[in-house]
Protein backbone atom coordinates (compact mmCIF):
# COMPACT_ATOMS: atom_id res chain seq x y z
CA UNK A 1 0.00 0.00 0.00
CA UNK A 2 1.55 3.28 -1.17
CA UNK A 3 1.47 6.27 1.20
CA UNK A 4 -0.70 7.65 -1.25
CA UNK A 5 -3.48 5.20 -0.81
CA UNK A 6 -3.14 5.10 2.98
CA UNK A 7 -4.25 8.73 2.97
CA UNK A 8 -6.88 8.45 0.65
CA UNK A 9 -8.88 5.81 2.38
CA UNK A 10 -12.56 6.61 2.53
CA UNK A 11 -12.62 9.36 0.33
CA UNK A 12 -15.01 10.00 -2.45
CA UNK A 13 -13.93 11.60 -5.14
CA UNK A 14 -14.20 15.74 -5.81
CA UNK A 15 -16.91 16.40 -8.51
CA UNK A 16 -16.33 19.94 -8.10
CA UNK A 17 -13.91 22.56 -5.69
CA UNK A 18 -15.59 25.32 -4.22
CA UNK A 19 -16.53 28.37 -6.08
CA UNK A 20 -13.30 30.19 -4.46
CA UNK A 21 -10.31 29.62 -5.95
CA UNK A 22 -7.63 27.73 -3.37
CA UNK A 23 -4.79 30.40 -2.97
CA UNK A 24 -1.62 27.79 -3.04
CA UNK A 25 2.16 28.25 -2.28
CA UNK A 26 4.24 26.13 -4.24
CA UNK A 27 7.60 25.26 -2.95
CA UNK A 28 10.23 23.41 -4.36
CA UNK A 29 14.42 23.73 -6.26
CA UNK A 30 13.05 20.78 -8.76
CA UNK A 31 12.10 22.48 -11.59
CA UNK A 32 10.75 19.84 -13.58
CA UNK A 33 8.53 18.16 -10.25
CA UNK A 34 7.57 21.78 -9.82
CA UNK A 35 6.27 22.06 -13.09
CA UNK A 36 4.30 18.67 -12.47
CA UNK A 37 2.80 20.03 -10.02
CA UNK A 38 1.57 23.24 -11.58
CA UNK A 39 0.39 21.62 -14.48
CA UNK A 40 -1.97 19.37 -12.15
CA UNK A 41 -3.22 22.02 -10.16
CA UNK A 42 -3.96 23.62 -13.98
CA UNK A 43 -7.20 22.10 -13.79
CA UNK A 44 -8.13 22.53 -10.37
CA UNK A 45 -10.12 25.91 -9.09
CA UNK A 46 -6.57 26.91 -7.61
CA UNK A 47 -4.50 30.34 -7.55
CA UNK A 48 -1.02 30.16 -7.27
CA UNK A 49 0.26 32.93 -5.02
CA UNK A 50 3.79 32.06 -4.89
CA UNK A 51 6.33 29.75 -6.23
CA UNK A 52 9.55 29.27 -4.75
CA UNK A 53 12.08 27.76 -6.40
CA UNK A 54 14.43 27.25 -3.25
CA UNK A 55 13.86 26.70 0.42
CA UNK A 56 13.75 29.69 2.33
CA UNK A 57 16.72 30.45 3.87
CA UNK A 58 14.94 31.25 7.55
CA UNK A 59 12.76 28.34 7.99
CA UNK A 60 11.46 29.79 10.97
CA UNK A 61 9.22 32.36 9.23
CA UNK A 62 7.34 32.47 6.22
CA UNK A 63 7.89 34.05 2.34
CA UNK A 64 4.67 35.72 2.86
CA UNK A 65 2.96 38.43 5.56
CA UNK A 66 0.58 36.75 7.97
CA UNK A 67 -2.64 38.40 6.24
CA UNK A 68 -1.54 36.49 3.01
CA UNK A 69 -1.20 33.17 4.08
CA UNK A 70 -2.17 30.96 1.46
CA UNK A 71 -4.95 28.03 2.18
CA UNK A 72 -2.20 25.29 0.82
CA UNK A 73 1.61 24.57 0.94
CA UNK A 74 2.85 22.29 -1.47
CA UNK A 75 6.63 21.29 -0.54
CA UNK A 76 9.04 19.02 -2.78
CA UNK A 77 10.33 16.42 -0.08
CA UNK A 78 12.92 15.04 -2.22
CA UNK A 79 15.69 17.90 -3.26
CA UNK A 80 16.09 18.06 0.64
CA UNK A 81 14.30 16.04 3.04
CA UNK A 82 15.19 17.84 6.39
CA UNK A 83 14.75 21.15 5.00
CA UNK A 84 11.09 20.61 3.81
CA UNK A 85 10.26 18.62 6.89
CA UNK A 86 11.38 21.96 9.00
CA UNK A 87 9.40 24.01 6.69
CA UNK A 88 6.61 21.88 6.79
CA UNK A 89 6.48 22.48 10.25
CA UNK A 90 7.26 26.07 10.43
CA UNK A 91 4.32 26.12 7.51
CA UNK A 92 1.87 24.54 10.14
CA UNK A 93 2.64 26.57 13.03
CA UNK A 94 2.22 29.76 10.92
CA UNK A 95 -1.79 29.17 10.32
CA UNK A 96 -1.41 27.38 7.09
CA UNK A 97 -5.06 25.18 6.75
CA UNK A 98 -3.24 22.45 4.54
CA UNK A 99 0.09 21.36 4.11
CA UNK A 100 1.20 18.82 1.56
CA UNK A 101 4.41 17.47 0.27
CA UNK A 102 4.97 15.42 -2.88
CA UNK A 103 7.93 12.90 -3.19
CA UNK A 104 8.63 10.24 -5.89
CA UNK A 105 9.83 7.94 -3.10
CA UNK A 106 6.89 5.56 -1.79
CA UNK A 107 8.33 5.31 1.81
CA UNK A 108 5.82 4.28 4.67
CA UNK A 109 8.93 5.83 6.95
CA UNK A 110 8.81 9.00 4.91
CA UNK A 111 4.76 9.40 5.62
CA UNK A 112 5.62 8.68 8.91
CA UNK A 113 7.98 11.39 9.48
CA UNK A 114 6.22 13.81 7.56
CA UNK A 115 2.83 13.10 9.25
CA UNK A 116 4.64 14.00 12.44
CA UNK A 117 5.74 17.12 11.01
CA UNK A 118 1.98 18.15 10.58
CA UNK A 119 1.95 17.40 7.08
CA UNK A 120 -2.35 17.10 5.93
CA UNK A 121 -1.48 15.50 2.33
CA UNK A 122 1.11 13.32 0.69
CA UNK A 123 1.03 12.65 -2.87
CA UNK A 124 3.17 10.88 -4.62
CA UNK A 125 4.93 11.09 -8.25
CA UNK A 126 3.93 10.68 -10.99
CA UNK A 127 -0.20 11.72 -10.35
CA UNK A 128 -2.91 9.13 -10.69
CA UNK A 129 -6.08 10.44 -11.97
CA UNK A 130 -8.05 12.55 -9.98
CA UNK A 131 -5.11 12.49 -6.70
CA UNK A 132 -4.78 16.15 -6.59
CA UNK A 133 -8.60 17.22 -7.09
CA UNK A 134 -9.41 14.84 -4.33
CA UNK A 135 -6.71 16.30 -1.98
CA UNK A 136 -7.73 19.78 -2.79
CA UNK A 137 -11.38 18.75 -2.22
CA UNK A 138 -10.60 18.50 1.18
CA UNK A 139 -8.35 21.37 1.57
CA UNK A 140 -11.23 23.01 0.63
CA UNK A 141 -13.33 21.28 3.52
CA UNK A 142 -10.72 22.30 6.30
CA UNK A 143 -11.03 26.03 4.94
CA UNK A 144 -14.79 25.84 5.45
CA UNK A 145 -14.37 24.41 8.61
CA UNK A 146 -11.68 26.93 9.91
CA UNK A 147 -12.67 30.39 10.84
CA UNK A 148 -10.87 32.56 9.02
CA UNK A 149 -8.60 35.31 9.82
CA UNK A 150 -10.59 38.45 10.29
CA UNK A 151 -9.57 41.46 8.89
CA UNK A 152 -9.40 43.69 11.86
CA UNK A 153 -5.89 44.32 13.29
CA UNK A 154 -4.95 41.87 16.03
CA UNK A 155 -3.35 43.24 19.04
CA UNK A 156 -0.54 40.89 20.82
CA UNK A 157 0.57 42.11 24.23
CA UNK A 158 3.12 40.57 25.80
CA UNK A 159 4.84 40.65 28.97
CA UNK A 160 8.02 39.81 29.80
CA UNK A 161 10.02 40.09 33.54
CA UNK A 162 13.34 40.90 34.25
CA UNK A 163 13.64 38.34 36.78
CA UNK A 164 11.61 35.95 38.63
CA UNK A 165 9.12 37.91 41.08
CA UNK A 166 9.03 41.27 39.25
CA UNK A 167 5.49 40.87 39.52
CA UNK A 168 4.89 40.20 35.73
CA UNK A 169 1.50 37.93 36.52
CA UNK A 170 0.20 40.46 38.22
CA UNK A 171 0.23 43.18 35.61
CA UNK A 172 -0.69 40.90 32.83
CA UNK A 173 -4.17 39.54 34.30
CA UNK A 174 -5.07 43.07 35.73
CA UNK A 175 -3.91 44.30 31.87
CA UNK A 176 -5.99 41.82 30.14
CA UNK A 177 -9.16 42.46 32.34
CA UNK A 178 -9.17 46.16 31.80
CA UNK A 179 -8.68 45.70 28.32
CA UNK A 180 -11.69 43.29 27.97
CA UNK A 181 -13.56 46.06 29.87
CA UNK A 182 -12.18 48.97 28.06
CA UNK A 183 -12.27 47.38 24.39
CA UNK A 184 -15.33 45.19 24.32
CA UNK A 185 -13.14 43.01 22.51
CA UNK A 186 -12.53 39.22 22.33
CA UNK A 187 -9.65 39.14 24.84
CA UNK A 188 -7.47 35.89 25.78
CA UNK A 189 -4.85 35.48 28.15
CA UNK A 190 -2.24 32.86 28.02
CA UNK A 191 -0.27 32.00 30.73
CA UNK A 192 3.30 30.87 29.03
CA UNK A 193 5.17 31.29 32.62
CA UNK A 194 5.32 27.05 31.84
CA UNK A 195 5.07 25.60 34.06
CA UNK A 196 4.94 27.37 36.99
CA UNK A 197 2.29 30.39 36.52
CA UNK A 198 -0.08 31.85 38.50
CA UNK A 199 -2.58 33.21 35.87
CA UNK A 200 -5.03 30.94 36.97
CA UNK A 201 -5.09 31.29 40.22
CA UNK A 202 -4.82 35.46 40.29
CA UNK A 203 -8.16 35.40 38.58
CA UNK A 204 -9.72 32.66 40.59
CA UNK A 205 -10.16 30.16 37.33
CA UNK A 206 -10.73 26.31 37.77
CA UNK A 207 -9.95 24.48 34.86
CA UNK A 208 -9.61 21.19 33.37
CA UNK A 209 -7.11 21.88 30.64
CA UNK A 210 -4.10 24.17 30.18
CA UNK A 211 -1.44 25.92 27.99
CA UNK A 212 0.27 22.42 28.42
CA UNK A 213 -2.61 20.20 26.64
CA UNK A 214 -2.53 23.21 24.02
CA UNK A 215 1.81 22.69 23.30
CA UNK A 216 1.95 19.12 23.92
CA UNK A 217 -0.84 19.07 20.59
CA UNK A 218 0.62 21.43 18.45
CA UNK A 219 0.57 19.85 15.39
CA UNK A 220 -3.07 19.12 15.59
CA UNK A 221 -4.12 22.35 17.43
CA UNK A 222 -6.99 24.69 15.72
CA UNK A 223 -9.46 26.70 16.39
CA UNK A 224 -11.87 23.57 18.00
CA UNK A 225 -9.55 22.28 20.44
CA UNK A 226 -8.12 25.80 21.43
CA UNK A 227 -11.76 26.71 22.19
CA UNK A 228 -12.42 23.24 24.71
CA UNK A 229 -9.15 24.58 26.35
CA UNK A 230 -9.68 27.68 27.64
CA UNK A 231 -11.46 29.18 30.23
CA UNK A 232 -13.94 32.10 30.95
CA UNK A 233 -13.67 34.56 33.33
CA UNK A 234 -16.54 36.63 34.31
CA UNK A 235 -14.92 39.95 33.84
CA UNK A 236 -15.03 38.90 29.97
CA UNK A 237 -11.20 37.44 29.52
CA UNK A 238 -10.58 34.19 28.08
CA UNK A 239 -8.09 32.04 29.82
CA UNK A 240 -5.67 29.63 28.62
CA UNK A 241 -3.66 28.99 32.07
CA UNK A 242 -0.55 27.37 33.26
CA UNK A 243 -0.93 23.50 33.71
CA UNK A 244 -1.21 22.73 37.89
CA UNK A 245 0.70 19.65 37.42
CA UNK A 246 4.27 19.67 36.23
CA UNK A 247 4.36 18.15 33.21
CA UNK A 248 7.26 15.75 31.28
CA UNK A 249 8.13 17.78 27.43
CA UNK A 250 9.49 20.41 26.34
CA UNK A 251 8.31 23.53 24.82
CA UNK A 252 9.27 24.22 21.38
CA UNK A 253 9.44 27.38 19.39
CA UNK A 254 7.00 25.19 16.56
CA UNK A 255 4.39 24.90 18.96
CA UNK A 256 4.54 28.62 21.03
CA UNK A 257 4.26 29.74 17.45
CA UNK A 258 1.21 27.89 16.26
CA UNK A 259 -0.93 28.26 19.71
CA UNK A 260 -0.42 32.05 19.09
CA UNK A 261 -1.17 31.90 14.90
CA UNK A 262 -4.55 29.74 16.25
CA UNK A 263 -5.66 32.11 18.93
CA UNK A 264 -5.10 35.02 16.12
CA UNK A 265 -7.72 33.54 14.35
CA UNK A 266 -10.36 33.91 16.78
CA UNK A 267 -9.42 37.00 19.61
CA UNK A 268 -9.17 40.12 18.89
CA UNK A 269 -6.62 41.03 21.77
CA UNK A 270 -4.36 38.28 23.44
CA UNK A 271 -1.74 39.14 26.32
CA UNK A 272 0.64 36.65 26.87
CA UNK A 273 2.17 36.74 30.60
CA UNK A 274 5.67 35.51 29.30
CA UNK A 275 7.46 35.27 32.90
CA UNK A 276 10.93 35.76 33.03
CA UNK A 277 11.31 32.96 30.10
CA UNK A 278 14.18 33.36 27.91
CA UNK A 279 13.31 30.95 25.40
CA UNK A 280 10.64 32.45 24.34
CA UNK A 281 12.38 35.61 22.69
CA UNK A 282 13.08 33.56 19.63
CA UNK A 283 9.75 32.58 19.19
CA UNK A 284 6.28 34.47 17.19
CA UNK A 285 5.95 35.99 20.40
CA UNK A 286 8.34 38.87 20.18
CA UNK A 287 8.39 38.96 16.47
CA UNK A 288 4.67 39.33 16.14
CA UNK A 289 3.79 41.64 19.40
CA UNK A 290 2.39 44.80 19.04
CA UNK A 291 3.83 46.05 22.21
CA UNK A 292 6.44 44.46 24.35
CA UNK A 293 5.80 45.27 28.23
CA UNK A 294 8.82 44.66 30.36
CA UNK A 295 8.50 44.47 33.81
CA UNK A 296 10.93 45.72 36.43
CA UNK A 297 11.47 46.89 40.25
CA UNK A 298 13.76 49.38 40.98
CA UNK A 299 15.92 46.98 42.74
CA UNK A 300 19.79 47.47 41.79
CA UNK A 301 19.53 43.70 40.16
CA UNK A 302 16.54 43.75 38.58
CA UNK A 303 17.62 47.26 36.91
CA UNK A 304 20.65 45.68 35.81
CA UNK A 305 18.84 42.56 34.04
CA UNK A 306 16.40 45.18 31.86
CA UNK A 307 19.99 47.47 30.97
CA UNK A 308 20.56 43.50 29.57
CA UNK A 309 17.70 42.57 28.24
CA UNK A 310 16.73 45.68 26.09
CA UNK A 311 20.16 45.68 25.04
CA UNK A 312 20.44 42.09 24.18
CA UNK A 313 17.13 40.89 23.04
CA UNK A 314 14.17 43.64 22.98
CA UNK A 315 15.71 46.84 21.14
CA UNK A 316 16.85 44.42 18.73
CA UNK A 317 13.59 42.94 17.93
CA UNK A 318 12.31 45.80 16.16
CA UNK A 319 8.88 46.00 18.03
CA UNK A 320 7.71 48.64 20.11
CA UNK A 321 8.79 48.45 23.89
CA UNK A 322 7.38 49.83 26.81
CA UNK A 323 8.75 49.37 30.51
CA UNK A 324 6.73 48.74 33.56
CA UNK A 325 8.25 49.76 36.88
CA UNK A 326 6.18 47.53 39.39
CA UNK A 327 5.92 48.25 43.12
CA UNK A 328 7.09 51.76 42.57
CA UNK A 329 7.71 53.63 45.43
CA UNK A 330 9.70 57.14 44.75
CA UNK A 331 13.52 57.36 46.26
CA UNK A 332 13.18 54.20 48.12
CA UNK A 333 16.42 53.08 48.97
CA UNK A 334 18.03 55.87 47.70
CA UNK A 335 16.96 54.89 43.58
CA UNK A 336 15.40 58.19 42.19
CA UNK A 337 13.63 58.60 38.67
CA UNK A 338 17.20 59.86 37.82
CA UNK A 339 18.89 56.68 38.74
CA UNK A 340 16.20 54.69 37.02
CA UNK A 341 16.52 56.24 33.81
CA UNK A 342 20.40 56.00 33.68
CA UNK A 343 20.10 51.84 34.39
CA UNK A 344 17.54 51.21 31.62
CA UNK A 345 18.70 53.83 29.04
CA UNK A 346 15.43 55.44 28.72
CA UNK A 347 12.51 56.82 31.21
CA UNK A 348 9.88 54.22 32.39
CA UNK A 349 6.74 54.52 30.37
CA UNK A 350 4.99 53.08 33.75
CA UNK A 351 5.06 53.15 37.17
CA UNK A 352 3.03 51.02 39.34
CA UNK A 353 2.63 51.74 42.60
CA UNK A 354 3.68 49.45 45.82
CA UNK A 355 0.38 48.08 47.43
CA UNK A 356 1.60 44.76 48.89
CA UNK A 357 -1.99 44.25 50.90
CA UNK A 358 -4.05 44.67 47.55
CA UNK A 359 -2.04 41.97 45.71
CA UNK A 360 -1.63 39.81 48.60
CA UNK A 361 -5.94 40.02 48.79
CA UNK A 362 -5.93 39.34 45.26
CA UNK A 363 -3.83 36.47 45.35
CA UNK A 364 -6.16 34.90 48.12
CA UNK A 365 -9.72 35.81 46.70
CA UNK A 366 -9.21 35.87 42.97
CA UNK A 367 -10.72 38.60 42.49
CA UNK A 368 -8.46 40.81 39.97
CA UNK A 369 -7.22 44.42 41.31
CA UNK A 370 -8.34 45.92 37.84
CA UNK A 371 -12.21 45.49 39.47
CA UNK A 372 -12.01 48.32 42.37
CA UNK A 373 -10.88 51.58 42.14
CA UNK A 374 -7.24 51.45 43.58
CA UNK A 375 -4.27 53.31 42.56
CA UNK A 376 -3.09 50.07 41.10
CA UNK A 377 -6.05 49.61 39.01
CA UNK A 378 -6.16 53.21 37.88
CA UNK A 379 -2.52 52.66 36.26
CA UNK A 380 -3.02 49.54 34.74
CA UNK A 381 -6.27 51.48 33.20
CA UNK A 382 -4.29 53.91 31.63
CA UNK A 383 -1.75 51.20 30.39
CA UNK A 384 -5.00 49.88 28.61
CA UNK A 385 -6.51 52.28 27.20
CA UNK A 386 -3.12 53.76 25.87
CA UNK A 387 -2.50 50.53 23.90
CA UNK A 388 -5.89 50.29 22.65
CA UNK A 389 -6.15 54.04 21.84
CA UNK A 390 -8.16 55.02 23.96
CA UNK A 391 -7.59 58.81 25.88
CA UNK A 392 -7.02 58.50 29.46
CA UNK A 393 -10.34 58.80 31.87
CA UNK A 394 -11.19 62.36 32.92
CA UNK A 395 -10.68 62.91 36.43
CA UNK A 396 -13.37 62.97 38.36
CA UNK A 397 -14.81 66.23 40.03
CA UNK A 398 -13.90 66.39 43.94
CA UNK A 399 -17.12 68.34 44.44
CA UNK A 400 -19.81 70.56 43.44
CA UNK A 401 -19.20 74.50 44.56
CA UNK A 402 -21.43 77.48 43.28
CA UNK A 403 -18.21 79.25 42.96
CA UNK A 404 -15.69 78.69 40.14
Amino acid sequence: MTPETILNLNVHPAESLDAIALKVALIGPDAQRRNEVSAALTDCNTEIVRELSAYPESRSEMPWPAEQTPDVVMIDLDSNLEAALELVESACSRGVTTVMVYSAKADPELLVRSMRAGVREFISLPFSNGTMAEALTRATARRAATPRRKKAARRLFVFFGAKGGAGVTTVSCNFAVALAQESNQSTLLIDLDFPLGDAGLNLGVTFEYSVANALENWRRLDSSLLSKLITRHSSGVSVLAAPGTLPDFQVSDQAVDKLLAVAQQDFEIIVVDAGARLYLTDTALFKDASTVYLVTQAGISDLRNSNRLIARFLSASGRKLEVVVNRYEPRVLGVTDEHITKALTRPADWKIPNDYAAVLRMQHTGTPIALADSPISRQIRLMARSAIGQSPIPAKRKGFSLFR
